[in-house]
């Protein structure tokens, strides 16, 4: 009776409202996940090569981060709207949105990993007889990874923020329960979908820090070595 009351007297926390909305609120959250990874290694894949065509040259640097960065400051219902003859009322539309969204932080942490590979360690590999190609996948990305993988865990956060927009064309995630509820003054719906986008962008986060932190074993070494230097 106590949780019936609480949805009556629609109070901000009321346990009876995830109870009884436990499947729309697990389908929501699902097709937010699945929105944010898609979209974010889709632009994973499109940042490395736009990063690779960026470091040729400033002209080419400019040019790229200057487009990557004019694509962020559109509002994304002029996005959407853009995009909308292309792909209709889909998931494809907002993916795809996102994922030119993702490109700012993406290409501009890929680069600043490749970037700051030293010179001798790309001089010593060609030295061993290493092509451009092999260059690239067993010494430069290896290397970038620290500053691209940080790259992707803050694209990872935003995004699973921005996919809440998507519930303009029905496709928001967890964003399609707290648009409505928001005009309706629904509290107990806005409260638990805004926590949740909370706590996966937490877990998310969380997640990628140990995937960085297994792909990456010798910055942990270095912050060790360091560690004994100073006497810690």
């Amino acid at each position: 009776m106590a949780g019936q009351n609480c949805l009556v007297a629609n109070d901000w926390i009321c346990w009876d409202y995830v109870t009884s909305r436990s499947q729309e609120l697990t389908d929501a959250t699902v097709e937010h996940v699945w929105i944010t990874g898609a979209s974010v290694l889709i632009g994973l894949v499109v940042a490395v090569p736009l990063a690779l065509l960026a470091r040729r040259g400033r002209r080419w640097s400019a040019s790229v981060l200057t487009f990557t960065t004019l694509l962020y400051t559109v509002p994304s219902l002029a996005m959407f709207s853009l995009l909308l003859p292309v792909f209709g009322l889909s998931a494809a539309l907002v993916v795809t949105g996102l994922v030119l969204y993702s490109l700012t932080i993406l290409v501009r942490n890929a680069l600043a990993g490749l970037e700051a590979v030293p010179e001798e360690v790309r001089e010593a590999a060609r030295g061993m007889g290493y092509g451009p190609g092999r260059l690239l996948w067993q010494v430069e990305l290896p290397l970038a990874l620290p500053a691209l993988l940080a790259g992707v865990r803050i694209a990872t956060v935003s995004t699973i923020a921005l996919t809440t927009v998507g519930s303009i064309v029905g496709k928001g995630g967890l964003g399609n329960l707290i648009a409505p509820a928001v005009n309706s003054s629904f509290k107990a719906q806005v409260l638990t979908a805004s926590v949740l986008c909370v706590l996966l962008a937490l877990v998310a986060d969380l997640l990628l820090l140990g995937l960085q932190r297994l792909l990456t074993p010798w910055t942990r070494a270095g912050g060790r070595s360091s560690g004994r230097a100073k006497g810690v």
